[in-house]
């Protein structure tokens, strides 16, 4: 099993190995010849807040809405961009296949998202998607708490932890019973997301099996990079 890099406690990328993370119903680890995982469940874009306004017309959430300094670049190709060194150590080259990568770019939003998959000639059964939201107009902090909506139409509740030192602010979400996990970032005016989708981390196809904590703390690391790539 491979279980290097693993998280220390409070998402601690640099700690000693602890237990893979259990993500499957009633804290009973997924089993071999488990049904495959959804498809990959992925949206460019996000959810708008509404804005309150007073008579006068101000606005309640203040500052938030005001301009926000941005701390990182625009992405014109974002598959270039995220290495995805580290994920793919532990599930095989994610730049063997033709990656999806797409630009999106909007007065209020400037967004950029790929999509990767390992395998090459070989099955593919893990697939990684990445998103970079510039947020040119208003603070996109109000609304980061905003689960991810496609996870929780397809899934139901999600557990949710924070991930400190990386960002302002960083979380990561996983369904139950699912082979889905999403990190989340908020820094400098922008918000990084990162889905990691596997048919199962269990031995297959040859490969050693996969926990998940380890793709946790991979998933962890290659953020890391891709936010100092993209760093002004």
């Amino acid at each position: 099993m491979i279980t290097d890099p693993e998280i220390d406690g409070g998402w601690d990328t640099a700690g000693t190995a602890q237990p893979p993370q259990e993500f499957a119903p009633g804290g009973r680890a997924a089993t071999a010849g488990a049904s495959t995982a959804r498809p990959w469940l992925w949206a460019l874009g996000g959810v708008v807040v509404a804005s309150a306004v007073w008579a006068g017309g101000l606005y309640a959430f203040g500052d938030r809405l005001s301009e926000p300094t941005l701390s990182y670049r625009a992405s014109k190709n974002l598959c270039e961009d995220f290495k995805a060194r580290t994920l793919s150590g532990l599930t095989g080259d994610l730049h063997k296949n033709r990656p999806v990568n797409e630009e999106s770019s909007h007065p209020a939003v400037y967004g950029a998202v790929c999509v990767l998959e390992n395998g090459g000639d070989g099955p593919r059964d893990f697939t990684v998607g990445v998103q970079v939201d510039l947020h040119k107009k208003t603070d996109p902090s109000a609304e980061f708490d905003v689960p991810p909506l496609e996870l929780i139409a397809y899934t139901g509740d999600l557990r949710t932890e924070e991930v400190p030192g990386l960002g302002e602010r960083a979380v990561m979400t996983a369904p139950a019973g699912d082979q889905t996990l999403a990190l989340k970032v908020l820094d400098g005016g922008a918000v990084f997301s990162l889905q990691a989708n596997a048919a199962t981390f269990e031995e297959k196809n040859g490969r050693p099996a996969t926990d998940a904590t380890a793709v946790q703390a991979a998933m962890i690391e290659d953020m890391r990079a891709l936010m100092t790539a993209l760093r002004k």
